[in-house]
């Protein structure tokens, strides 16, 4: 016969289980190692705002955060690593935005990444567009003006392909009505390199890579790809002051597994959020052309929804194949 177990013997097993169920709070965490992904290799802006929280979060939380490198086309594999992973905060993705609205339309995924929990940003990316300075053109309107009257005779260049650096040119080009001629780079310093020594007529890249160069005589830097003018360079427009509704910059922030304890979430907004705009760090970003994070949660589905729309039009302008 089956023994029948008394109220009294089953407590034990009772509370094991709620202890396994019950919700994670700030105070109980963490108790070990946090890892942060980053889906490029070292170096770079996301990389070095990765680290520069990854330490400070370290000491505030007394656990180390430790960053580990997974670069992939698209950022998948550190996106689809953190999608998968257990959802206790101990493994967290240190991206750009793009690898969550943009990816998922370039790449057929096994995972959604539009599921993964945005926790704010440590800062967003500006985008600089710089034309040779020996073009008759000084302002965005008059290089627009100057290319709808020379069809197919101006270049630009990217710091390679289906990312930011290719798609913002590719919607503002289309916005503009004007058509010009796609010269590829390798990487970032080859575009400068190539728009320096005249080359090619226009680079529209990161910030921190132009604006070092604002004074000089072989390039003019002429807008921002941000809906406002840029604390770093405030003499130089925006693109939607030419072109009303134009918008691209480059969200980078921490994002953890769908489920993890809002709690946790929350300790980590609030304190990155802090750090993010205390007067040091927020110094140090605007100086490469980053404008601090802090986003809020709504703030920053809102930037999320709006570069999906963009990325949607760019792509179709790019004539990109949707993944099959």
């Amino acid at each position: 016969m089956r023994r029948r177990m008394s109220p009294h013997s089953m407590l034990p097993a009772i509370a094991t289980l709620m202890a396994l169920v019950a919700p994670v709070h700030a105070a109980d965490w963490p108790t070990r190692q946090v890892t942060v992904l980053v889906p490029f290799g070292a170096g770079g802006n996301t990389d070095m705002m990765a680290r520069l929280a990854s330490q400070h979060l370290s000491t505030k939380f007394g656990q180390p955060f430790v960053v580990e490198n997974r670069p992939s086309a698209g950022g998948a594999l550190a996106t689809g690593l953190v999608s998968a992973a257990a959802p206790d905060g101990y493994t967290l993705l240190f991206a750009a935005s793009s690898m969550i609205t943009l990816t998922p339309q370039l790449q057929k995924l096994n995972f959604d990444p539009s599921k993964l929990i945005p926790i704010t940003n440590m800062g967003t990316g500006t985008q600089t567009l710089a034309i040779k300075r020996s073009l008759p053109a000084a302002t965005l309107p008059e290089f627009i003006a100057y290319a709808k009257a020379n069809p197919g005779k101006l270049n630009f260049t990217v710091a390679g392909t289906q990312n930011i650096s290719h798609l913002a040119p590719v919607l503002l080009f289309a916005r503009a009505g004007i058509d010009l001629v796609m010269v590829p780079a390798k990487s970032g310093p080859q575009a400068v390199s190539d728009l320096m020594s005249g080359q090619v007529d226009l680079y529209f890249g990161n910030s921190s890579e132009l604006l070092p160069h604002i004074n000089s005589d072989k390039v003019r830097l002429i807008a921002v790809g941000t809906a406002q003018r840029i604390p770093a360079a405030p003499s130089i427009p925006a693109v939607a002051d030419a072109l009303p509704g134009f918008e691209f910059s480059s969200w980078n922030g921490f994002l953890a597994p769908a489920g993890t304890p809002e709690p946790v979430v929350t300790a980590l907004r609030v304190e990155i959020a802090a750090f993010a705009k205390s007067q040091a760090v927020s110094e140090r970003l605007s100086n490469l052309g980053i404008n601090p994070g802090g986003l809020t949660k709504e703030q920053t589905e809102a930037v999320f929804k709006k570069d999906r729309e963009s990325y949607v039009e760019a792509i179709k302008a790019a004539k990109i194949a949707p993944p099959r």
